[in-house]
């Protein structure tokens, strides 16, 4: 996003600032490409977790099997018209691969999969019912475009509605990644300052991140537990560390409610090969995949709550406890 030329960037304002194009150009993908007679599965596939946690690899390596289809870099910025895109925007080859804004070595070009479909939530926001059924819709138009049947989303904004994905799709295999909890805690620290004095340089990414719905850290953050807190400040590692708690708390006691969620840990996916056996087994991908699943691990140069801390590993005790595929 900071190497985008000044058409591109004036071409993505246009389309993702205004709520109304997006809803326009949604109505018009699907009275163009939308049938009565599609009939596409419910079993998809939906990434989810705090951001930082290994969702993004695990993305990668699912979508490796070419059996899910996903929204990619190619589709922005018309997310909610992608059929329609994909007739204008005829690419034969896809940008080289580099790495991404987070700094973190991951590569990603034009045909990467990435999690564009918080654009969708921040449209509709008002009837739940209403939403409930465009999103199918908007789902089956990116099958659609891709001659695909089964969905993979890797969406870190779920983490809030994953009572509302399990209604929706109550068929469909929810995979949690969590991870150490000061490692993430740093990690999450470390990207929020590293996003706020770059969107103070430029507004562009402030505004790009805004449009897409990615809230998980920088100028505009938004927490996922805001009531109620003991840290309120983002700017001390505390708080990231009671997020964190927060969340996988809540994470742990719906996972006994859903047997369709899967609580990944990370360090078991990079040290243990078969856990992505595992994975894979049960997403039904038959072909040998190869990726590198690569632990991240960082020296905690933060001072920290030593009780919040203790909580935090109780739960990730039980996490590790309950997680999948070990």
């Amino acid at each position: 996003m900071n190497n985008y030329s000044a058409l591109q960037r004036f071409l993505h304002r246009s389309v993702l600032s205004s709520q109304f194009m997006r809803e326009i150009m949604f109505d018009v993908e699907k009275s163009i490409f939308l049938k009565k007679d599609d009939n596409f599965d419910d079993d998809h596939v939906f990434v989810t977790g705090l951001a930082r946690s290994g969702t993004t690899i695990l993305l990668n390596a699912i979508y490796q099997s070419n059996k899910f289809a996903s929204l990619t870099y190619d589709d922005m910025p018309f997310i909610l018209a992608p059929n329609l895109w994909g007739k204008i925007n005829r690419k034969s080859t896809h940008s080289e691969a580099k790495e991404r804004a987070h700094g973190d070595g991951v590569r990603v070009s034009s045909n990467s999969p990435e999690a564009f479909e918080e654009v969708f939530w921040k449209t509709f926001t008002d009837n739940s019912i209403i939403r409930k059924e465009l999103f199918i819709k908007f789902i089956s138009l990116i099958l659609k475009k891709n001659n695909k049947t089964r969905y993979l989303s890797k969406n870190n904004q779920n983490i809030r509605r994953l009572d509302l994905i399990s209604e929706i799709f109550p068929r469909s295999i929810v995979l949690i990644p969590f991870r150490d909890p000061l490692q993430h805690a740093f990690s999450l620290y470390s990207q929020h300052m590293k996003f706020v004095k770059e969107q103070n340089k430029d507004s562009f990414i402030r505004n790009y991140m805004n449009w897409i719905g990615h809230s998980e850290f920088g100028l505009d953050y938004r927490m996922i537990h805001p009531s109620n807190l003991q840290y309120p400040d983002e700017k001390e590692f505390n708080h990231w560390l009671e997020q964190w708690y927060l969340t996988y708390k809540t994470v742990l006691e719906l996972s006994v409610k859903y047997e369709e969620f899967y609580l990944i840990g990370y360090e078991s996916l990079c040290s243990n090969p078969k856990v992505w056996i595992n994975v894979k087994d049960l997403l039904g991908i038959n072909q040998e995949i190869k990726f590198l699943f690569k632990e991240s691990k960082k020296v905690i140069g933060q001072n920290f709550d030593n009780n919040l801390s203790d909580k935090c590993y109780r739960i990730y005790e039980s996490l590790v406890s309950k997680s999948f595929g070990v």
